[in-house]
C-alpha cells in the first residue's frame, strides 16, 4: 500500500501546488469495517472549509481517473491542525 500512496501523493501534489496548498500527508486507516484514504493538507494561511471542498473537487477525479485502489474507500481531506 505504501507505493499506492506515494503515488496518490505525486499525483495530487502539482494541483494542490496551483492553489498555494502543501500536501502534509496520504494515509490508509481501516476502521470497523471502512476503509479510509486520508488525506491532510496545509497552506500557509490556513485552509477554510470552501478550500477544502474546492480541493476535494479537484483530487477526487484525479483519484477516479488514475483509479489505483481495488478496495471501496471513503476519501477524507482535511487541513492540519494548527497549534
Amino acid at each position: 500500500m505504501d507505493h499506492i500512496l506515494k503515488k496518490v501523493r505525486e499525483i495530487i501534489e502539482e494541483p494542490m501546488k496551483k492553489m498555494d496548498i502543501t500536501v502534509d500527508s496520504v494515509s490508509w486507516e481501516v476502521e470497523g469495517k471502512y476503509n479510509y484514504l486520508k488525506i491532510i493538507l496545509d497552506k500557509e494561511s490556513g485552509l477554510d472549509i470552501d478550500t477544502i471542498v474546492e480541493a476535494t473537487n479537484i483530487i477526487n477525479p484525479i483519484l477516479d481517473e488514475y483509479d489505483l485502489i481495488d478496495e471501496e474507500y471513503i476519501l477524507d481531506i482535511s487541513s492540519k491542525e494548527r497549534g
